[in-house]
């Protein structure tokens, strides 16, 4: 094998490590199964990247923390001592995860103890992209991104010309799972870093904030939510406060974006009551439309009589630069404003991007479900479930 996709394990989603440390500290008997899905037909069948993807997995359950690493990771003021020490001793079990063909598809799954497998998920996302975009001619695909990334530069530097609006424009990238390469993502953080930097805020690779020396940035994504659903601590009614308590309790003021979209915003804000909108910084979007979300959230805070001034509404569902700069010049005057942009960061190179997930499916030997705002993004393997979540949160039930 030439030289690896992933060469340290700080190489993902800070939020992977939040909500590792959350499950650990709470729930570290949940065994958990993830699941790889490829939501479009691709240019080239996945199932011919079988043998370097099962190749880059045998090299990833070799990798360990370095020293180095841990003492970045420790040195971030959320993450607790016992944890680093868990992370010291941590390497993935190949037994754990499986790739293997169906037809012309690609088929990996992660099956064990939670604490064990769910961070195989960017990492494995990571690895499939990459490989996946060396099949095409990588001097036209470097020469078109170079040219879209600098666009993207001046589209930013455009705010400089603009009358102030009362909150600034702040992006963030979110482009570890999508992007071209892991080379071509560090190029391009680092030219927003260097040239945008009263805008360009942060990243969410822990391995490039580490080195670059810039902020890492996440929370909680789907998964954490949904484990809730199967962990039989709470009525099923209850499990999105359940976990909301849990993980104010955990960070206690830190890393406080609320994810909306496990069932739904309505079903969320009905849930998102004064206590937690006290007590959460924020709330971040990632289906549906976000001016209509935005609008909801903001009316939300309005009926809580909370200033929306002292919070934070973060975009993250497909964005482009163009589009997060619409979203910002409707919301800036009245909120905080954050963008997290992923594929058209990372992996806007001309080329079709790769529609890839790995989600988790069940917890404990039960089904999960995802009922976000957007129908493609609707996940669950288990009809019965999904019937009766839609019933308990009236949610995409016939009129």
């Amino acid at each position: 094998m030439a030289q690896p996709i992933i060469t340290s394990l700080l190489d993902t989603d800070l939020y992977k490590f939040t909500m590792w440390q959350a499950m650990l500290h709470r729930h570290p008997q949940v065994q958990a199964e993830y699941r790889f899905v490829c939501r479009q037909k691709p240019e080239f069948a996945l199932a011919g990247l079988i043998d370097a993807v099962n190749a880059e997995l045998d090299h990833l359950c070799q990798l360990r923390f370095t020293e180095q690493e841990l003492h970045y990771l420790g040195g971030l003021r959320f993450i607790k001592s016992d944890f680093i020490d868990f992370l010291r001793i941590f390497q993935f079990q190949r037994a754990f995860i499986q790739a293997r063909v169906e037809g012309d598809a690609l088929r990996i799954e992660a099956k064990g103890p939670q604490v064990h497998v769910m961070a195989f998920e960017i990492f494995v996302l990571a690895i499939v992209n990459e490989l996946y975009f060396r099949q095409f001619d990588a001097q036209a695909a470097l020469a078109e991104g170079q040219r879209r990334l600098s666009a993207n530069v001046e589209e930013l530097k455009t705010l400089g010309r603009e009358a102030a609006l009362r909150h600034p424009f702040e992006l963030f990238d979110f482009g570890v799972r999508r992007r071209y390469s892991r080379a071509w993502q560090y190029h391009v953080v680092k030219t927003f870093a260097e040239e945008t930097p009263q805008w360009f805020k942060g990243t969410s690779n822990v391995r490039l904030a580490m080195d670059l020396g810039i902020v890492p940035i996440g929370t909680m994504a789907h998964e954490y939510f949904q484990t809730y659903q199967a962990l039989g601590v709470v009525q099923l009614r209850n499990f999105q406060k359940a976990a909301m308590e849990s993980w104010v309790q955990e960070y206690r003021g830190d890393l406080g974006i609320a994810l909306t979209d496990t069932v739904g915003m309505d079903a969320f804000l009905r849930d998102f009551d004064l206590y937690f909108a006290k007590l959460f910084d924020g709330l971040r979007h990632d289906s549906g439309d976000p001016i209509v979300w935005g609008e909801k959230a903001l009316a939300h805070y309005a009926r809580l009589r909370i200033d929306p001034h002292a919070k934070r509404l973060v975009f993250s569902d497909g964005l482009t630069v163009p589009e997060a700069l619409r979203i910002y010049h409707h919301f800036a005057d009245r909120t905080q404003c954050g963008f997290g942009i992923g594929t058209q960061l990372t992996n806007n190179m001309g080329l079709q991007p790769l529609s890839i997930v790995m989600k988790l499916t069940r917890a404990n030997g039960q089904p999960v479900a995802k009922i976000s705002d957007t129908p493609g993004k609707l996940l669950c393997e288990d009809q019965t479930f999904l019937d009766y979540l839609r019933q308990v949160f009236q949610v995409g039930m016939p009129a």
